[in-house]
């Protein structure tokens, strides 16, 4: 018998060794094992990629509190099962401030599902709720992102858009009726507050002509837009509002809003680290459907001096970022945007063109003709044949307030409406303490401007 080359005597050592033929059995059957598990895990995911489909929601994203809000609704009753599984068990809470007209501030209180998973029924469909914080942050805020993911069955997939369609329903009802005021927020758009009740336009007192010419002008803008698009016009128009405070001008622009069904974007100029790229930005990122607020137009003016080498123009607005912001190469379209300002002495030619600014209006000080509206406001329901307003107004024209009823004689002394307004909730249904008060409506120090007509319309 021949003899096997020594060579492969150590292998049959090995292979007939019961420890070493054991080691390689149990080290093909973690093989397997971990090949089968990871098969199973392919498997899983390829299985729940075809069967499962998900929607992410992040909190960036407008739909996020309208979403939490439609989760926060009860779910009609279901059969012991479903109730089961479908209860959530980690909650938040979430606290909404409403002012009353007739009462003091009251709160609302809203459980919604706090974060981790949980399952809810829709009709006849079965949804994984997955409200995750993640550890990034937002750099402007430093709030952390925070994402909400929705999995569902893909033959349910279209249950998604019944969901937004409610969703956005809930969020349009709680809108209803009231103004949202959005404020700059880093290089981002913010709800300013909770949404206000909308203020009636009938509740703002102009001058004669005023209110109703600056209404038709948006009015008859708003309906023209194919008119802009087929000559090539930039699609947006410009008002700037000047006077003293307390005339009225932030308020008839909230009023207007509401009348428009519009929103409002407020950016003060004079606020500091509001810079020509951050307002350039942010008017091409309004909120759709919102008039744009500018206030105290004339800080820009502070600013004159040219961008330096590096890129940085200063602490504010820019003369210059401001004309770009409004009508420059990057400005955007189909924007409404009022601009106010108490001293229009400092503002330059240049901004009050068409273009930029379509409409200059002065709301000055108080008219006899508002100062009547007024008191009819306050007092019409006690001062039944007028009496008690004539009164009034003769007291004023006695203290130089307002003109004559011929409207003939100037004043030499001004007032505002808010200081009117002041003196009547102070003497609330007592027009006879408001008429022996009205001494008090003659300011302490006054610069008076200008007196020139109340609406241009430049050429």
């Amino acid at each position: 018998m021949e003899t096997p080359p020594s060579s492969f005597l150590p292998l049959d050592a090995l292979l007939n060794n019961p420890v070493f033929a054991g080691g390689i059995g149990l080290g093909g059957l973690g093989l397997a094992a971990a090949f089968a598990r990871r098969s199973a895990i392919q498997g899983a995911s390829l299985v729940k990629r075809r069967l499962l489909v998900d929607l992410e929601i992040s909190k960036q994203d407008d739909s996020y509190q309208s979403i939490l809000a439609w989760l926060s609704l009860p779910r009609p009753p279901a059969d012991f099962i479903t109730s089961k599984i479908t209860r959530i068990h980690h909650l938040s809470m979430r606290t909404i401030s409403q002012s009353s007209q007739h009462g003091p501030t009251h709160k609302q209180y809203f459980l919604q599902p706090g974060y981790g998973r949980h399952i809810i029924r829709h009709k006849n469909a079965y949804i994984s709720v997955n409200r995750e914080k993640q550890t990034s942050a937002n750099l402007n805020t430093g709030e952390p992102h925070e994402t909400i993911t929705l999995t569902t069955l893909y033959a349910h997939r279209h249950i998604f858009e019944d969901i937004f369609a409610e969703a956005h329903h809930l969020a349009a009802s709680a809108q209803e009726g009231k103004t949202v005021m959005y404020t700059s927020r880093g290089m981002e758009w913010t709800r300013f507050g909770d949404p206000r009740l909308k203020r009636p336009l009938s509740s703002v007192i102009l001058d004669q002509g005023i209110k109703e010419r600056i209404l038709e002008d948006v009015t008859d803008f708003l309906g023209r837009k194919e008119w802009y698009v087929d000559r090539g016009i930039p699609y947006r128009r410009g008002y700037l509002l000047y006077g003293p405070p307390g005339t009225g001008k932030s308020s008839f622009i909230q009023a207007l809003a509401g009348e428009l069904d519009f929103s409002v974007a407020l950016i003060n100029l004079s606020e500091r680290g509001m810079t020509d790229d951050k307002l350039s930005y942010l008017l091409t990122k309004l909120p759709p459907r919102s008039i744009l607020l500018l206030e105290d137009a004339d800080a820009a003016f502070r600013n004159r001096r040219q961008v330096d080498e590096d890129g940085y123009s200063g602490g504010t607005v820019t003369f210059s970022g401001l004309l770009n912001a409004l009508d420059g190469v990057a400005a955007g379209e189909e924007r409404i945007a009022f601009l106010t300002t108490n001293h229009i002495d400092r503002l330059d030619e240049a901004l009050i063109r068409p273009g930029r600014v379509d409409m200059t209006v002065r709301i000055g000080e108080a008219t006899r003709h508002q100062a009547g509206e007024m008191w009819n406001r306050f007092y019409g329901d006690i001062d039944e044949d007028g009496k008690g307003r004539e009164r009034f107004l003769e007291r004023l024209e006695a203290l130089d307030l307002v003109t004559d009823a011929t409207g003939t004689k100037r004043p030499k002394l001004y007032t505002s409406t808010a200081a009117i307004q002041g003196l009547f909730l102070f003497n609330k249904d007592n027009m006879e303490g408001a008429i022996d008060m009205a001494e008090g409506l003659i300011p302490r120090t006054y610069e008076p401007e200008a007196r020139d007509p109340g609406v241009k319309v430049p050429a």
